[in-house]
């Protein structure tokens, strides 16, 4: 295991394009820590020319990519995913460095992440179009399928690895080049990605990384240029917003994985210790800092109690502290404005009669932590119902029919996921199909695979990414028409 200095001395700092090189003008910006508040060290801050230099790499390599044999473009995504495995305890520190997130999270999300590049990797051999005769007998219908062209995707601090692999994995798979914008404040480990994948064998520009503390600015000249065909991004709804409005110009193909606000419904028949153990799943996966994480806790009141206090029980064995101890199992939050966003939230749900039944109260300088958190007898005032916390606070609010329940769950601009548990099956089919949301967890408190299909409905967002699927993103539609 390398030390964290060694590790940081080994990531590359500057851009990537085609390999390292200097951002225009030799600007940086630092990286922190966020369980210190300290910088870890800088990386090139491009500027709007150089996210042209990578649209010219990529450009340049699109034709050539596009038609290497299929089975070569997988073989070339399995040895990125054997790399990152085999790297596993390096990525891992690294996310935790710069993201905060415990040790145990930051390996979950290499094995979730590396997963991407063996799945695509198979899909690449697999995309396929029909030929038929068509209806009248008049000719033959042939559709192909190829891919759309030089992509950008924007991808957020939260999974520093996974939020790109899920993006990469099946744009490359599908013969696209790709440029990646990720998160200011964790860019370190896609540029270490970006290396790995040119020691795999990937061709120079087919995949670059622009680091810049600018994102909006650096981005703009590329949604403008018609050499740029797909933008994916991952974030808030009101970013998301804002770039389908910019990329309309291009008429640009587009995925936007948005803000969610994701409730947990407990009915009256649901196995309540199992419920709480999905809880803790869906509320402190990545310490709440996910678009998954269980955001409000729709509780049928016959068993509210039992839930809330089997919930503040589990909450208090959770050890709080820097992502790189062994013993922590909840890191720090990314940054000062997230932990002054939920110290906010929880304050605004408490002056309005929430009732704070463990945590409450940001713990801990210098860093940014804030303690596992369970709130009772919440308002339906309250802004936390109604806003994405991102972080790691349970409200609890009651209902008595399952009719109420579904209305509750459903009272939200959001759509992405929604949990539910109970013991009926015909229960368990029907509220999960009268759930607004593009993904549900029946009975799991985790539900990402990159073998399914993940996105959501509404505000959060339209378009796949994983499963059959992911790959279509990438993927236009030629229909040849024959005698």
């Amino acid at each position: 295991m390398v030390s964290e200095r060694e590790l940081l001395d080994s990531v590359p700092t500057q851009l990537w394009i085609g390999g390292p090189v200097e951002a225009t003008g030799g600007a940086s910006f630092p990286v922190e820590n966020p369980a210190t508040g300290e910088p870890l060290t800088r990386v090139a801050d491009a500027t709007p020319e150089d996210a042209v230099r990578a649209l010219d790499a990529a450009a340049a390599a699109q034709a050539d990519w596009a038609a290497t044999p299929a089975r070569q473009r997988a073989e070339i995504l399995r040895a990125v995913y054997e790399r990152i495995v085999a790297r596993t305890e390096e990525f891992a520190l690294l996310m935790t460095l710069e993201m905060g997130k415990a040790l145990p999270e930051s390996r979950n999300e290499v094995r979730y992440g590396a997963e991407f590049f063996r799945w695509f990797s198979e899909e690449a051999a697999r995309i396929h179009g029909r030929y038929q005769t068509a209806p009248s007998g008049t000719g033959r219908i042939m559709v192909h399928k190829q891919p759309v062209g030089p992509c950008l995707a924007i991808t957020p601090w939260n999974f520093p690895l996974a939020m790109g692999t899920r993006k990469i994995g099946p744009a490359l798979a599908a013969g696209c080049t790709m440029i990646v914008k990720p998160a200011s404040a964790t860019p370190l480990t896609m540029l270490l990605l970006a290396r790995l994948c040119s020691e795999a064998g990937l061709p120079d520009g087919v995949l670059s990384v622009i680091t810049s503390s600018r994102s909006s600015a650096v981005t703009a000249p590329l949604l403008t240029d018609p050499r740029l065909r797909k933008l994916t991004f991952t974030g808030s709804t009101a970013v998301g917003r804002t770039l389908v409005e910019k990329s309309a110009h291009g008429l640009l193909r587009t995925s936007m994985e948005l803000g969610g606000n994701a409730p947990f419904v407990v009915f009256d028949d649901a196995d309540v210790d199992a419920a709480v153990e999905g809880a803790m799943l869906a509320k402190l996966r990545n310490g709440g800092e996910a678009c998954t994480a269980a955001n409000r806790f729709h509780v049928h009141n016959s068993v509210r109690a039992e839930f809330t206090d089997k919930l503040v029980a589990a909450m208090r064995t959770v050890k709080l502290g820097p992502g790189a101890d062994p013993e922590t199992t909840l890191g720090p939050l990314i940054n000062r404005d997230q932990l002054e966003t939920v110290a906010e939230l929880v304050d605004d749900a408490v002056g309005k009669g929430a009732q704070v039944r463990i945590g409450g109260k940001p713990a801990g300088d210098p860093g940014y932590y804030y303690p596992a958190t369970v709130l009772s007898e919440v308002p339906a005032d309250a802004r936390i119902l109604r806003e994405e916390v991102f972080g790691p606070v349970a409200p609890i609010v009651g209902f008595d029919t399952e009719e109420q329940g579904l209305a509750a769950a459903n009272d939200t601009e959001f759509g992405l996921v929604a949990y539910v548990y109970t013991r009926t099956l015909d229960r368990a089919l029907r509220v999960a199909e009268g759930l607004e949301s593009g993904m549900v967890g029946v009975n799991r408190g985790v539900i990402s695979d990159p073998a399914a299909p993940f996105g959501g409905v509404k505000e959060s967002g339209f378009g796949r990414e994983g499963g059959f699927e992911g790959i279509e993103e990438y993927l236009s539609t030629k229909y040849i028409a024959l005698p």
